[in-house]
């Protein structure tokens, strides 16, 4: 076990935040890039969407999978692989010569993020002593989130300086730098009891969500069809596992299914307004990349700031009032980015939604995954939590797919500024919609579910939130033999 403060710490501590501060910037700095992307393909609203689609869709098919493989194989050796996969994968992102390579590319790409996600947590849980693993788990928090802060600047100054490349190929020396400090200062560990992976499940799951996206996406409802019939199967092998990937009996707890709605419906939400935004300000407010990207710094700014406030309110006077009032205010902030039109100024039009926007993520990200957690098993923390993250993956994935078509954006239409400005005020609505209604169905949690979640010795307990980001929900850490998330 390695004692904070001690040069091989601080190694180990660098190790977890290249590696997952990468995916996270990377996750940012695309969305900036987009307007770049199509102009250079001449790329359509459904080339745009499985750019980003495909990322999204390799990430939440196999992000509950992955914590599994690094206990049975090693988390370190998981890590790595991940690491490498993604800065591979970058390097093909980077040299794309078209739409179909670039999405193939942003596919391998989320399998790479997947294998590392988890691997960062799971590595700080095993390396540190029992009595420094809140300080260093706290120390990559922070760090971390720095990461998602700044993605949308570093983004459009990359984006800017050459071309949308060079926000890919960014990845290839931080990749290098953080396979260099694993491979040399991070231990290796394993758990000898873990069982064998579910891939079964794994694989079930995935092919149901690549069809309900491709359907959705392609507006093909016989392959959307498809693949719902597939999800079903996928809810069925879980019944029928004796080691199912996702557990049935959580779900017969209504916090936990109301949380995890909640989550989807918030992040559905985000997930659709982030996009566009940037399609928006850069193709009809004439903003830059660079712009583009400052634009949306507020938003991170309060989710550092306020989001470990955030958990701990929730933990002493319990969720509920945050988890309603948290999706109505995102909404409302949405519906005031409807002033986001052409003409109208950053100080009047973007920012005033942004705040209050900001300030609704800030109340809910964190008590509703401790909420998630707090009402599952000790035993089931670790998956858990892997479920509300690929619940939130999902959310978005689904929104991307859904949105520009429901609004009216097929084709390059978005790249005309009336027809993208009448979609952007058409899916604030929407989106808002879906938020509030979220917030709506936080009535019927419980409100003393996090009052009654046992205190942590070596790991922050439920309300302490860890990596609030706009990019996905937090990943929390509880005790207990099986929690690797």
């Amino acid at each position: 076990m390695i004692a904070w403060g001690t040069p091989r710490a601080r190694a180990v501590l660098a190790t977890t935040i290249l590696g997952s501060g990468m995916a996270m910037l990377d996750g940012t700095i695309v969305n900036v890039a987009l307007p770049r992307i199509g102009a250079e393909f001449s790329a359509s609203v459904t080339d745009l969407q499985w750019i980003l689609n495909g990322y999204l869709l390799a990430l939440a098919s196999l992000i509950l999978i992955a914590g599994s493989l690094g206990d049975r194989f090693g988390r370190r050796r998981v890590y790595v692989a991940g690491v490498i996969w993604f800065g591979l994968a970058s390097l093909l992102c980077g040299a794309a010569w078209n739409v179909p390579v670039l999405v193939a590319a942003r596919v391998l790409q989320g399998i790479g993020a997947a294998l590392l996600t988890p691997g960062a947590l799971a590595i700080l849980q095993s390396s540190f002593n029992r009595e420094d693993r809140s300080r260093a788990i706290g120390a990559w928090s922070g760090l971390s989130g720095v990461a998602t802060a700044i993605g949308p600047l570093v983004g459009g100054l990359l984006v800017q300086a050459w071309s949308w490349r060079l926000a890919f190929l960014v990845n290839l020396p931080v990749a290098a730098a953080c396979v260099f400090l694993a491979l040399r200062f991070v231990p290796e560990s394993k758990d000898d009891q873990a069982g064998h992976p579910n891939y079964a499940s794994a694989l079930v799951g995935a092919l149901g969500l690549a069809l309900l996206t491709g359907g959705l996406v392609e507006q093909s409802y016989v392959v959307a069809a498809a693949g719902a019939v597939a999800m079903i199967a996928f809810g069925l092998v879980q019944r029928r596992s004796a080691d199912p990937l996702v557990p049935p009996e959580l779900f017969g707890n209504r916090t936990f299914l109301l949380s995890n709605v909640l989550t989807f419906l918030v992040y559905a939400a985000l997930g659709g307004v982030m996009v566009l935004l940037v399609l928006q300000l850069q193709i009809s407010l004439g903003y830059s990349p660079t712009a583009s990207g400052l634009a949306s710094v507020p938003l991170t700014i309060v989710m550092l700031l306020a989001s470990s406030t955030s958990g701990k309110l929730a933990q002493r006077y319990g969720p509920r009032v945050q988890l309603i009032a948290g999706p109505v205010l995102i909404g409302l902030g949405m519906l005031l980015l409807r002033n986001a039109v052409p003409g109208s100024s950053y100080l009047t039009g973007v920012l005033p939604g942004i705040l209050v926007f900001a300030v609704g993520l800030a109340a809910v990200v964190a008590p509703v995954t401790a909420t998630v957690l707090a009402s599952a098993p000790d035993h089931h923390a670790g998956v858990a939590s892997g479920v509300n993250n690929a619940v939130a993956r999902t959310g978005s994935l689904l929104a991307t797919a859904v949105l520009p078509a429901a609004v009216g954006l097929v084709g390059d239409d978005y790249a005309n500024p009336s027809v993208m400005t009448a979609g952007w005020q058409m899916a604030l609505v929407l989106c808002a919609a879906a938020a509030i209604v979220g917030g709506l169905l936080a009535f019927g949690v419980d409100n003393r579910v996090l009052a009654a979640a046992p205190e942590q010795d070596e790991a922050p307990h439920p309300g302490e939130c860890l990596h609030c980001g706009v990019e996905g929900p937090p990943t929390h850490i509880r005790s207990g033999e099986k929690a690797h998330q």
